[in-house]
């Protein structure tokens, strides 16, 4: 038996694979919402293919005491989300494009409480299922704080590092 408990054969499979995904996994996330960002920024640009544009646009003319207007606000939104998928993509100008989808993700979360007659059938516990793709939202903020976490070459590691000796 090896010191995790596993034997010998099943513990170097198992470094094998862990190792991998340490390796691979925060890149894997950021192209994974980089292709979420894109392909729903995308669909913004096209009238009545984002389940979402309605309550987003309604959300921005809330939160802008009716200054934007929806033909404004969707096109930027649509703009917003899909720079934030290319950069992401990329792996370019990731300090910038993690800023730019903080403030959309804040955004995001604004129609829970604009507009709970439509995202919960029971406040706070059961949500509608604009309010469950809403809510959804926290797992694309962990991912990005994965990715946030790397910014400055920061990297996953499979085995914990040994104490330093002082």
């Amino acid at each position: 038996m090896t010191r995790s408990g596993l034997p010998e054969p099943i513990e170097r499979v198992d470094v094998r694979i862990t190792g991998a995904l340490a390796r691979f996994g925060a890149p894997a996330v950021r192209i994974a919402l980089g292709v979420v960002f894109l392909w729903f920024g995308v669909l913004k640009f096209f009238p009545n293919l984002s389940p979402a544009e309605l309550l987003a646009a309604r959300t921005i003319e809330a939160l802008t005491l009716g200054a934007v207007k929806p033909d404004v606000s969707l096109p930027v939104l649509a703009v917003w989300e899909s720079v934030i998928g290319v950069g992401l993509l990329l792996g370019r100008w990731l300090r910038g494009i993690l800023a730019l989808l903080a403030v959309q993700m804040a955004g995001t979360f604004t129609p829970l409480l604009l507009f709970p007659g439509e995202t919960w059938t029971i406040f706070p516990i059961a949500p509608t299922l604009e309010g469950q793709y809403i809510i959804k939202n926290v797992v694309l903020i962990a991912a990005a704080m994965i990715v946030g976490a790397t910014v400055r070459g920061g990297r996953i590691e499979s085995e914990p590092r040994p104490p330093e000796v002082r």
